[in-house]
């Protein structure tokens, strides 16, 4: 593999550079733009001031990656970034921002009695952009057992209050039906409380299905609206119950739950990714809208690193393409959290939150959760910027 070259600038080119930072490489990407060829990123403070081939500005600090991908920062729309409070959380700068991740959506790691710490503690003292699919248990994912077991912690006007005290940092509210997590509580109980926080706030649902036969997937389908996101969409679980494809086939709820405006997102996580439903949703033409790693705790350590370019490798194995798989890490998942134009692109004036990935043919193999392997090669970090700032790679 190449290395990258890293030409700081004298003291006297310092005072003539046009700007910050420029980094070059083989291939530029950017779904939202249409770029996608030989080129270069142009950064001045936390902006990207121009991207495109033919670049040669003077520049404080220039990167050379002729056999790499650049691309923007990517985008995690379903992963689990705490610091503390959360059994399932993993420090953002640590395990996200070295492999190119910029933006984390959590999964429900905090609920409304511990969302002020979590915004302290979390968003605020990490360098990862982190917004917040809000717990509907008031006690997030403190506790050891399901979040949503204990109908007294479904707290509907606390959730309220807490995501009008969030802002903008709490996208949504996560909820996630299955039996693990709802113990003996009544999911339709549940929902109905998910969907009075949802309305009263304006806020979408993160949602993962039942899988359980008291509540068909066409019933928890017909519940949701335009802009809520179906998670863990490619799984396979008791017997494929809440599967989106059932004997190889995408089924008709799904089709009709899509063309309402529902979004399917990956959420791969250690039990709910199959490349056998995966390929047959993506034979059909269903691809999902994101893809998302649902990487937590237990992820730790593991041998293949499980992270978000090397889930996209996993699409690329089964034929997806890189322009759809890089957009529904990129573009896409801007969109759905609202942050289009900001994050998500290489437009000038966008934040210059930026990824450079290199391609390993000879990596570790791509497995499913079930331990079934494709062959290819995969994705692996080489530099992240986080707002105009090297925050990883061989030279910090």
């Amino acid at each position: 593999m190449d290395r990258a070259y890293y030409a700081p600038m004298n003291p006297t080119s310092q005072q003539s550079a046009s700007v910050d930072l420029l980094i070059r490489a083989g291939r530029v990407f950017c779904a939202a733009t249409g770029l996608s060829g030989p080129g270069a990123v142009a950064v001045q403070g936390d902006r990207i001031v121009a991207a495109g081939p033919h670049m040669t500005p003077p520049a404080g600090q220039t990167f050379d990656f002729p056999d790499a991908l650049l691309l923007p920062g990517l985008v995690d729309l379903h992963a689990h970034p705490a610091i503390e409070g959360s059994k399932y959380g993993v420090a953002p700068d640590e395990h996200f921002l070295p492999r190119g991740v910029t933006t984390v959506l959590s999964q429900g790691d905090a609920g409304a009695n511990n969302w002020p710490t979590y915004r302290t503690a979390t968003i605020a003292s990490s360098r990862t952009r982190v917004r917040m699919a809000i717990n509907l248990s008031a006690r997030g994912e403190s506790m050891p057992g399901g979040c949503l077991s204990d109908m007294n912690d479904v707290d509907v006007e606390a959730c309220v209050a807490a995501i009008k005290d969030g802002g903008n940092l709490i996208w949504g509210i996560a909820l996630n039906l299955s039996p693990v997590v709802c113990g003996d509580s009544d999911p339709r109980m549940i929902m109905g409380r998910a969907l009075e926080v949802a309305e009263r706030t304006g806020r979408p649902l993160l949602f993962g299905s039942r899988r359980h036969p008291d509540i068909t997937l066409a019933e928890q389908l017909s519940l949701l609206r335009p802009g809520d996101v179906f998670t863990y969409c490619f799984n396979d679980l008791n017997q494929g119950m809440d599967a989106l494809v059932c004997d190889g086939v995408v089924r008709e709820e799904v089709w009709n739950a899509r063309a309402r405006g529902i979004l399917f997102d990956a959420g791969h996580g250690m039990q709910s990714f199959s490349f056998d439903v995966a390929e047959a949703a993506l034979k059909q033409g269903f691809l999902p809208d994101t893809v998302s790693t649902d990487q937590y705790v237990r992820h730790v350590g593991s041998v293949p690193q499980h992270d978000l370019p090397r889930t996209v490798s996993k699409f690329l194995a089964i034929g997806m393409t890189e322009t759809d798989a890089w957009e529904r890490v990129t573009r896409r998942p801007a969109q759905v959290l609202g942050l289009a134009g900001e994050i998500g692109t290489l437009a000038p004036g966008a934040c210059a939150d930026l990824a450079v990935f290199r391609w390993n043919p000879t990596a570790l193999p791509l497995r499913d959760v079930h331990g079934v392997e494709r062959p290819g090669g995969c994705w692996e970090p080489a530099l992240t910027v986080r707002a105009g700032q090297v925050v990883s790679g061989a030279w910090v």
